[in-house]
């Protein structure tokens, strides 16, 4: 397996993930970091089956047609979500690269079509989980009390040894753990969703 963590312009994270033996890929997010991930695909000799959106907002889909036309690749994004796709996935899909299984875990709360996507020990969070913070709730779309049952009755149920890779670089970090975000992040150190939503909006 073939995966990479990818910024180039500003802090938005993109991700490649591939089978190196099927030269099936997937990019995840891909907007602002063209020119990098065209040269890994290039380099590795790899067929870009799907463009993954886990959310709408423009930071995260604003080069998606690019991809689209030039490798001719299926747009894979959470059926409720309002950018035009190919691919509906919804809660429990897994989509397949390869002999790669992304599973798809529904996490709405800082926008109702937020996905993640957990394969290989590795959570890509996209704007719901930070390292160290969070996702805003304050945008359209966006419902505290949703990211609160997302994060703790989602993502804390998984091990904590699970990677976290998230959307933006706005942590100390370019990723983490679940344990680690356990310990250390605030937004997950929360008693119940009163706290949660004190929180939120103190934050």
């Amino acid at each position: 397996m073939l995966f990479k963590q990818i910024k180039a312009v500003g802090d938005n994270f993109s991700y490649i993930i591939a089978d190196t033996e099927t030269k099936e890929a997937a990019v995840v997010d891909p907007s602002f970091n063209v020119k990098p991930i065209i040269k890994i695909l290039e380099e590795n000799i790899l067929r870009l089956k799907y463009i993954i959106c886990t959310h709408h907002h423009f930071d995260h889909t604003a080069e998606v047609d690019f991809f689209k036309t030039r490798f001719a690749a299926k747009v894979v994004a959470h059926k409720f979500s309002s950018i035009e796709k190919d691919i509906e996935v919804e809660d429990g899909s897994v989509i397949d690269v390869g002999s790669i299984k992304i599973s798809v875990i529904h996490t709405p709360g800082h926008t109702e079509d937020s996905i993640c996507l957990l394969f290989d020990n590795k959570l890509l969070t996209g704007d719901t989980l930070f390292v160290g913070g969070c996702g805003r709730t304050d945008l359209p779309g966006g419902d505290a009390e949703k990211l609160y049952h997302s994060l703790y009755n989602k993502i804390l149920k998984l091990d904590d040894g699970v990677e976290i890779y998230p959307g933006h670089d706005y942590g100390l970090t370019p990723s983490s753990t679940i344990g680690f975000e356990k310990i250390h992040n605030p937004a997950l150190k929360q008693n119940n969703m009163k706290d949660f939503l004190t929180f939120i909006n103190s934050s």
